[in-house]
């Protein structure tokens, strides 16, 4: 099991998908959320999208690895969505956030972590805004909790620029012991 964060446009799906494409067997946990899909996102595939109470009701009964209040949802790690494939020794990412890196790391320390890092704050603004799903408001609130979770970024085992797709979902293959090389992967 490895964990993946970074803040929220520096483009881990985009690295996700790539490495899926080339490694099937890679596993990507689906998180659950109480925000609403955007568009294209498919329920059960990018995130498991519940009502607020819901999810409540599982927090109760135990069923998140880890969870956490992020822009004002509810996300989390169904335990379901990880431990049966951990358990046969496969591959599985976690795509949360520094809070949920933290909260994983209390209940199994050592888990590998790996923060994906943007070049640079106005390359991850002009991201964000071009998927054009936030409001002004909710834009300038992604782009202020991304500053918090840069100053993460030293808890993290490595860090992955995503300066260009194909390099950095090279890089993350090699920490992810999905290729093997004489040296180490290439780092900015």
């Amino acid at each position: 099991m490895f964990i993946l964060s970074g803040p929220s446009g520096v483009g881990k799906s985009s690295l996700i998908s790539k490495i899926r494409e080339r490694f099937p067997d890679v596993h990507l946990a689906v998180s659950a959320t109480t925000r609403a899909p955007r568009p294209g996102e498919v329920d059960g595939v990018h995130y498991a999208f519940v009502t607020r109470a819901a999810f409540e009701e599982g927090v109760r009964r135990g069923d998140f690895l880890e969870w956490a209040e992020v822009h004002g949802n509810l996300y989390g790690t169904p335990k379901r969505a990880v431990e049966p494939l951990a358990a046969q020794g496969l591959t599985v990412l976690l795509d949360i956030d520094v809070q949920g890196f933290r909260n994983v790391r209390r209940v199994r320390p050592g888990t590998p972590a790996i923060f994906v890092a943007p070049t640079s704050n106005s390359v991850l603004e002009e991201r964000l805004r071009k998927r054009g799903s936030e409001n002004p408001a909710g834009l300038a609130k992604r782009l202020e909790n991304a500053q918090r979770e840069m100053a993460a970024m030293g808890e993290y085992d490595h860090v992955v620029v995503n300066d260009d797709l194909e390099r950095a979902a090279l890089e993350l293959e090699h920490l992810l012991g999905l290729r093997e090389s004489r040296t180490p992967p290439p780092q900015r």
